[in-house]
């Protein structure tokens, strides 16, 4: 039967309590005058530009999607103006009465020249040039594709020079650009973790080597690899707090002017891009995330240090 440890004796704790703390007041603690917290409040700042630019990305293509899901336009193309009018009032009178269908809207082809007037040039008022008659058309719900290709088909019966194209498809290749720029922006905040890390990675090496004298006399005082671990993760915690810090600050104040640029243009699409409280949250994430990373960064290095010490 083993007999468990007898306790230090008072005095005996109270000795090695100031051991240590001799030990670790052997170790200078330096101020914030070193690269990097100014390094990471470089790439803090990027990252946290990186993410509202992409979380605004998402929710304009998230609102262009829902906006345009439950429409479709039809066109009519005929050449001759007047049985072009004929039909799409045939074609109207045919939509108002699908179930599937809560309002149609015939566009005016004084409307339709003006649209097209800075591509067509006079042209687009002219006549010369068959202007197709446009009829946009708002469903009561998202509607799929064979409920689409079900409208075309009756439709068909009708005017068979109609042509039924869902609204969201014409925005297909603006959806794929948003999607790759989304993803640029994660790419971007893979960099940029990766930078950092390297950043502290250095900082700690270089840090470690210069007290690595110390380090040798703390450890013959008795003071242990956690205590000098400690001791390492303490300034690196305050510095790359106040870089995180200033990074948030400066990302969030670029982020904003980019949001006041955007919002001169008063239009309602890029309106949709809003960073609601949920995307607020995320960006709130980024300052501690790095510190995070920062302080595993540092203990893993001066771990690794502390064992090549030996």
């Amino acid at each position: 039967m083993s007999v468990p440890p007898l306790p230090e004796a008072p005095e005996e704790a109270a000795a090695t309590i100031t051991a240590h703390a001799r030990a670790a007041a052997l170790l200078p603690q330096p101020r914030i005058a070193g690269p990097m917290p100014w390094v990471i409040a470089i790439l803090i700042a990027l990252v946290v530009m990186a993410a509202a630019g992409g979380l605004a990305l998402r929710n304009l293509a998230d609102a262009a999607r829902s906006d345009l899901a439950a429409a479709v336009t039809v066109q009519v193309i005929e050449p001759n103006p007047d049985l072009r009018g004929q039909r799409a009032e045939a074609a109207v009178a045919a939509l108002e009465g699908m179930e599937l269908v809560r309002s149609v809207r015939l566009v005016p082809q004084d409307e339709l020249a003006e649209l097209l007037e800075p591509w067509l040039g006079a042209a687009a008022t002219s006549g010369d040039v068959p202007i197709p008659a446009l009829i946009d058309v708002e469903l009561v719900r998202r509607a799929s594709s064979g409920e689409v290709a079900a409208i075309a088909t009756a439709l068909a019966d009708v005017v068979p020079e109609a042509r039924v194209d869902a609204q969201g498809d014409w925005l297909r290749p603006v959806y794929r650009a948003l999607a790759a720029l989304q993803w640029l922006a994660l790419g971007l905040i893979a960099l940029v973790a990766l930078a950092t890390a390297a950043a502290v990675w250095l900082s700690s090496r270089n840090a470690f080597a210069s007290a690595r004298d110390t380090v040798e006399i703390i450890h013959l005082l008795g003071g242990t690899d956690n205590q000098i671990t400690g001791i390492f993760l303490r300034t690196v915690l305050r510095e790359a707090a106040f870089g995180a810090l200033l990074g948030t600050m400066l990302g969030l104040g670029a982020a904003w002017l980019l949001g006041q640029q955007f919002a001169a243009l008063d239009s309602g699409m890029v309106g949709a891009g809003v960073l609601r409280l949920a995307d607020w949250l995320a960006i709130a994430l980024v300052p501690v995330a790095g510190v995070l990373l920062a302080l595993g960064t540092a203990r893993m290095t001066i771990a690794l240090a502390l064992r090549d010490m030996l």
